[in-house]
Order: structure tokens, then C-alpha cells, then sequence
């Protein structure tokens, strides 16, 4: 019998996630038409003997999360519950406040998955890697190449890796003996310090640094390098790239999720994902990599193109929108132009790299994705480049290069 825990952290979470995270929790971002943490939960429903998804964090539990949840639960046909954190516990901290609930029923084993990547999310293989290279108490733990240069170091005298950890590892109930001793230390430490704070430090433990750090010395961690895709979800420009990378996958795994061109219909070039609750313009043209949601409408002659357009948006006749993500309820008006700016030598590869981050250039904050918020109205014949716009902004001319607030 396994398990999987999604840590999905908290509102003081993702603060670069803004401001889209200001109107919907980060992990119940549409990512490629769906949930953040949907992706995560169709990988674990089928692993066989999975027989519960825990998530983890310190949201309040709220009507949209709850909501979520059941749906989740009836459609993969899997016990999904919510635990609350009192406080920010970090990775391990959240595992070992909540060890009971983790090992109740007596797993075998138990994934644990941080909410803001984006992955193939290979765990049948992990669990086939951890039998066949692990010893029976070995843990493991996913990771990537690394395609950039993070650090560099002339002539080193140790052995410097490309390989990068992807937040996403195969545990079992031993960990929490390694998380406990870890544990008793802090608290030993701050009660000299604090008594009355002593416990609640003591309890926020990283898993990365604290814990396997550690066991990586006593030879009871295991890496399994994945050469399917992976992506962190940081900011909210590199929802982007991941919603590229999952319609990319979409092809073998959710195929009825691609639209393509009908009689009728839009013109689709590459991998578009349209909700069927969107009303669009025959004349219209959307794609490559482009995610279309609930409500959404679009008018005549509209060209959309490596973008996330949200629940209720309106693009008015003849605007454009490149590189962007439209908040939800915004309106673009007519022959208005929304366009970011990623370094991305070729948007037909779904695995080039996107420059989704926040740049610094020539002394300034320069976005590099145009981001609206919710309620964002774009007045007709106007640009709106490389900026992000916080919600309920009604605009009266154009920007460039701006965080409009």
C-alpha cells in the first residue's frame, strides 16, 4: 500500500507568484487548463496500491479548496484529504507534525511532492528504481540535468555535479526517525533560547538541508535522474512555460484535452487547450501553446499565442496577446496589443527555455512576461508590453516596461 503528500505550502508563500496568487490559492492555478496540483494528483491515482493523497500546508481551508478536493476525489476515485498546518513548518517540519496520518494504514512507501513543479512526474519508475538499486531503507530522490550554468568553479578540486534535485521524492516510514532526531536537537537548542518559541522552531525542519544532507553520508539516498521534462512553477510568468510543457505531454497522456481545427471553429496551430465553456470566433487564431478557460470569449480576427488566457476574460475584435497571461474577468479591447518578452529562440520546441523570471535591465525591473491581473480593462488601440498590472486597473494609455499598481 502506498501514499503521496502534496506540500503546497502557504499564503506567505509565493509571494512571486503575484498578483495572480492575490485572487486563487498558487496551487489551484490553471496550469494547461486544469489545477496546479491536478497534474500531480492524476500521476499519483495511477500508481497502483495508491490508496490516499494527503495534502499538506497552511491555507486556511477555504470554499475553492474544498471544492477542488471533492471534485478531485470523486473523478480519480481516491481518498484526497487537506491537513493544516499551524505554521510554515517546511518540507520535513509538514511530514513529521503530520507522521500520524501519514502512517496510518502501515505504507509501504510514500511520495512526497512539492506543489510548484511541473514534471511527467515518472513515479512508477521510481518505485521500480528503488527496488531493483535501494537497500529495503533507502530513500530516493528525483532529479534533472541542469541545462545552464547555476555555478562556476575553475579547475575544482572536487567533483562538481549538473544534477539538480526536482522537489519530488520516494520515502518511507524510517524517514521520520531521521526527521525526530533532528527534531529533538532543535528543540534542545531553543529551549535554552526561547522557551516559550522553542517548540514551534524546533518543528520547521527542511528535508533538503537538515535531513538529507545527512543521509546522503550514511549511503541511504538514492538519486533517480529523469530525462522527461521538469519545470519549477516560481513565478507567475513560469506558469507559462510549464503550461507549455503539459500541453506538450497532453499528446500521449490526455489527448482529448488538444483542440484542432474544425470547420467552424478557430484556427488552431500547435498545442491549444479550450474549455468547452469558451466562446471564440471562427476567424480567430490561437496557438502555439496557448490554454483557454471557463467563460472566456473572444472576438473576431484575435490572435493569441504562448499565453494563459483566464476564466472570464473578453479579447475584444483584432487584439493580440503574445507571451501574456489575462486575469481573469480582464478585458482587451479592440486592436489592443498585450505582448511579453521571453528570451525563447524557438516557441515551436515545448522544451526551450523561457525567461520567465523578473529581469533586471539597464538599472530596472523589467518583466519579461506581461502579466493582468483580475478585472484589468486594456482600452482598445493601446500596447501593453512587458508589464505587470495589478488587479482592478482600468488603463488609459499605454505602458512599457512597467508594474503598474
Amino acid at each position: 500500500m502506498l501514499k503521496a503528500v502534496i506540500l503546497i505550502g502557504g499564503p506567505q508563500k509565493g509571494t512571486r507568484f503575484r498578483p495572480l496568487s492575490f485572487e486563487v490559492p498558487k496551487p489551484l492555478f490553471p496550469v494547461a487548463g486544469v489545477a496546479m496540483i491536478q497534474h500531480h494528483i492524476e500521476a499519483c491515482a495511477k500508481v497502483p496500491n495508491m490508496k490516499e493523497i494527503l495534502l499538506i500546508g497552511f491555507y486556511q481551508p477555504n470554499e475553492e479548496l474544498t471544492r477542488f478536493l471533492m471534485n478531485a476525489q470523486q473523478e480519480f476515485k481516491i481518498s484526497i484529504r487537506y491537513l493544516q498546518e499551524y505554521s510554515a513548518l517546511g518540507t520535513g517540519g509538514g511530514i513529521y507534525h503530520f507522521r500520524d496520518q501519514i502512517v496510518s494504514g502501515n505504507p509501504e512507501a510514500f511520495f512526497v511532492m512539492n506543489a510548484d513543479v511541473s514534471s511527467a512526474f515518472p513515479l512508477t519508475e521510481m518505485l521500480s528504481f528503488q527496488k531493483e538499486h535501494g537497500e529495503p531503507n533507502s530513500f530516493v530522490l528525483l532529479a534533472t540535468t541542469v541545462s545552464s550554468v547555476l555555478h562556476y568553479v575553475e579547475k575544482p578540486s572536487t567533483f562538481v555535479s549538473d544534477i539538480i534535485n526536482c522537489g519530488i521524492y520516494l520515502l518511507n516510514q524510517d524517514i521520520f526517525q531521521h526527521i525526530g532526531a533532528v527534531f529533538q536537537k532543535n528543540q534542545q537548542e531553543m529551549s535554552l533560547e526561547e522557551p516559550t518559541n522553542g517548540w514551534h522552531r524546533a518543528e520547521a525542519i527542511r528535508l533538503e538541508q537538515d535531513i538529507f544532507t545527512a543521509l546522503a553520508g550514511q549511503a541511504k539516498l538514492y538519486v533517480y535522474k529523469t530525462l522527461s521534462f521538469w519545470s519549477q512553477i516560481k513565478s507567475a510568468g513560469s506558469a507559462i512555460y510549464a503550461s507549455r510543457l503539459y500541453l506538450s505531454q497532453y499528446h500521449k497522456t490526455h489527448p482529448e484535452r488538444l483542440a484542432s481545427d474544425k470547420e467552424g471553429g478557430p484556427r488552431i496551430s500547435g498545442n491549444v487547450y479550450i474549455h468547452p465553456t469558451a466562446v471564440i470566433d471562427p476567424t480567430a487564431t490561437l496557438g502555439p501553446n496557448v490554454s483557454i478557460g471557463t467563460g472566456v470569449t473572444i472576438g473576431a480576427g484575435v490572435r493569441v499565442r504562448e499565453s494563459i488566457i483566464l476564466h472570464g476574460a473578453n479579447l475584444q475584435d483584432h487584439c493580440c496577446v503574445l507571451n501574456s497571461i489575462v486575469g481573469w474577468d480582464s478585458t482587451i479591447g479592440k486592436w489592443a496589443r498585450v505582448e511579453g518578452t521571453p528570451s525563447d529562440p524557438n516557441p515551436n520546441d515545448p522544451f526551450a527555455k523561457i525567461d520567465s523570471e523578473t529581469l533586471f535591465r539597464e538599472g530596472k525591473l523589467t518583466p519579461s512576461i506581461t502579466i493582468l491581473g483580475c478585472n484589468v480593462t486594456i482600452p482598445s488601440e493601446v500596447i501593453i508590453l512587458n508589464s505587470i498590472v495589478l488587479p482592478h486597473k482600468d488603463l488609459n494609455r499605454s505602458f512599457k516596461n512597467q508594474i503598474i499598481l
